[in-house]
């Protein structure tokens, strides 16, 4: 059996081939991913090619085309394979060579758990939202400065139907105007384009029994649900809460008195993938619910 060890980049990867019986190398490369240079390389070897890289952001196109040719992608814990290299000066070509020798000693630190194609398509639906939710929230704070310049202070009535018509009454300035009414007419796009993602995102919550029991709780609403699921995968690879809590990124960075060292990264709001609307501003605070 033949194994890649890939160093991957945006533009190109370092390959570092062995066979795994023999420790022959068979590769030691780059390839541009430009051009037919990957498809010849990937295409040339026997299907059930064992490819180690480590988990790293924009290679779903990578993935897809080893499961073309065939090939078994192992992804895995990019600070764990950089614990087992001794020297601090990165190499790409060091780099490649250490994924290969891993996997061949059967050392390689796989990652617990991959979500699945469909389920990182569900992240996407998720992160559109909240990006959605973020914009319409900046358009409503525009629109309440606006009114507030012309001595109205209507809060959240602002945005009822006696509060547009305030809006639509104002005699502005012409370039105000002009902001006023591209504000308003952009708010009825991001409304329009928020309510049908909802839509989809209680179909998909509702899809799937562990986001439903999660529904079960006081509070707890699709999005979080949702969100939550898609986020931590099975459960049982956290051996204690406080792994599960700073793998959301809600424990700090400390040097406890004991012999662990509790990781992680804190935040006022924590994760926001994780509470989609705790930035949303004042405006919009309650739309997930």
């Amino acid at each position: 059996m033949l194994i890649i060890g890939c160093d991957y980049h945006p533009s190109g990867q370092q390959v570092f081939g062995i066979d795994r019986e023999s420790g022959e190398v068979i590769a030691d490369r780059w390839i541009a991913h430009t051009g037919t240079e990957l498809e010849e390389f990937y295409g040339g070897l026997p299907a059930g090619t064992v490819v180690g890289v480590e988990c790293s952001g924009n290679m779903l196109w990578f993935e897809r085309r080893l499961a073309q040719y065939g090939h078994r992608l192992r992804l895995g814990d990019a600070a764990k394979i950089r614990s087992k290299e001794t020297r601090k000066q990165k190499h790409d070509r060091r780099d490649a060579e250490l994924i290969a020798r891993l996997l061949r000693e059967d050392q390689f630190p796989d990652l617990p758990w991959v979500p699945t194609l469909a389920e990182r398509d569900q992240r996407q639906l998720l992160m559109h939202r909240h990006k959605l939710v973020r914009m319409r929230t900046q358009v409503k704070n525009q629109l309440q400065h606006i009114a507030l310049n012309q001595g109205q202070q209507k809060k959240r009535q602002l945005w009822t139907k006696a509060g547009r018509e305030l809006l639509e009454s104002l005699r502005l300035e012409p370039w105000t105007a002009r902001r006023r009414d591209d504000l308003l007419r952009w708010l009825d796009v991001l409304d329009r384009d928020c309510a049908s993602l909802e839509r989809e995102v209680e179909q998909a919550a509702e899809a799937r029994a562990d986001a439903r029991l999660l529904m079960t709780h006081p509070g707890i609403g699709p999005v979080i649900s949702l969100a939550f699921v898609l986020t931590i995968g099975s459960i049982e690879r956290f051996q204690r809460s406080r792994e599960l809590v700073s793998y959301l990124g809600l424990n700090p960075t400390e040097d406890s008195s004991g012999e662990r060292r509790r990781l992680g990264r804190i935040s006022k709001q924590g994760s926001s993938f994780m509470r989609p609307a705790a930035d949303s501003g004042s405006a919009d605070r309650g739309s997930w619910r």
